[in-house]
């Protein structure tokens, strides 16, 4: 079986200004990246479908996604926060990024791929279920997992985050839920704000002070996430990957390299492996430095789609 790849063109249609960050750009310099190095060829490319209605209730309450509708703009640019904000084209996108997790889900666990990952924008990991924040509209990677327990029933997921910033969204969504555990590395004290207080035996969030490099990342993982990770036997592996923790990014300040996610990717694979019958569903979250994204990204699949 292959590696799914699932992107759609609404997702660069999405656009919060000339100078923000997360921008379009993006998801052109890892397909450039991953055509450059050969590797595209190996990935099966599938067309994100928009998520339906009734797939984003179960992550997100009904006022709040009747709220986005109503205040996407049909011209110009329309702030929700002073970090995020809506074009015409955002709530498509916005849609079509999480209805990728949750084709991927199915593909995955139909076994018509070995695993996947969603090369959309925008991001989704600060989304809580009642508010957008940090450039997120809609917490696609918890649309996964949502739509895995409800259409699937599965009973144990986790959720890997290796993003730069924690994931607050995920864990607002889940942090009650015993069917979902949540892992997760991000540089604390740093936006935003949050992650330390909340750590349980499901929710194993792990601070990294600024300048962090690969080494402590790496301890993070195998003294505080695998253990977990065996202990809670997932029958399901999402990733929010993030990018941003790269040490050319200069939205914070990690120290990580490609090698590093090349390295976390075959753990997470060997969880997998051991627990989940090797399904993982890996969607695309932070990462502003250009060439590092694509180069990160390249990584992280040439790991996911190998033997």
């Amino acid at each position: 079986m292959h590696t799914a790849f699932i992107s759609h063109p609404d997702c660069l249609l999405h656009d919060m200004g000339a100078y923000h960050p997360e921008r379009p750009a993006r998801l052109k310099a890892i397909e450039d990246e991953l055509i450059a190095s050969g590797l595209m060829g190996r990935l099966e490319r599938h067309a994100a479908p928009l998520a339906t209605l009734e797939q984003l209730k179960r992550v997100h309450t009904p006022e709040y996604i009747a709220s986005l509708a109503a205040t996407a703009p049909s011209t110009g640019i329309t702030y929700l926060d002073p970090d995020t904000a809506m074009n015409p084209h955002s709530l498509a996108a916005a849609f079509r990024a999480a209805g990728a997790v949750i084709l991927a889900t199915d593909l995955v666990i139909g076994e018509h791929a070995e695993n996947a990952f969603c090369s959309v924008r925008p991001p989704g990991h600060h989304a809580e279920h009642d508010r957008a924040m940090g450039f997120c509209l809609i917490n696609n990677i918890a649309a996964g997992v949502a739509h895995a327990i409800q259409a699937h029933a599965l009973e144990r997921i986790a959720v890997v985050d290796f993003d730069v910033h924690h994931g607050n969204g995920t864990e607002d969504i889940f942090r009650d839920d015993p069917r979902v555990m949540m892992v997760s590395t991000f540089q604390h004290p740093f936006y935003p704000y949050c992650g330390v207080a909340g750590r349980s035996e499901r929710m194993v969030n792990i601070p990294l002070a600024a300048g962090s490099n690969g080494t402590a990342f790496r301890a993070a993982v195998s003294e505080c996430w695998l253990p977990a990770l065996t202990k809670f036997r997932p029958q399901m592996l999402f990733v929010s990957a993030g990018f941003d923790a790269h040490r050319d990014d200069d939205l914070a300040s990690l120290n990580l390299l490609e090698a590093d996610y090349a390295w976390v990717t075959e753990r997470i694979k060997e969880i997998a492996r051991q627990y989940a019958g090797n399904r993982i569903v890996s969607a695309l979250e932070g990462g502003y430095a250009l060439p590092a994204l694509g180069r990160s990204v390249t990584a992280h699949l040439k790991v996911l789609s190998g033997p």
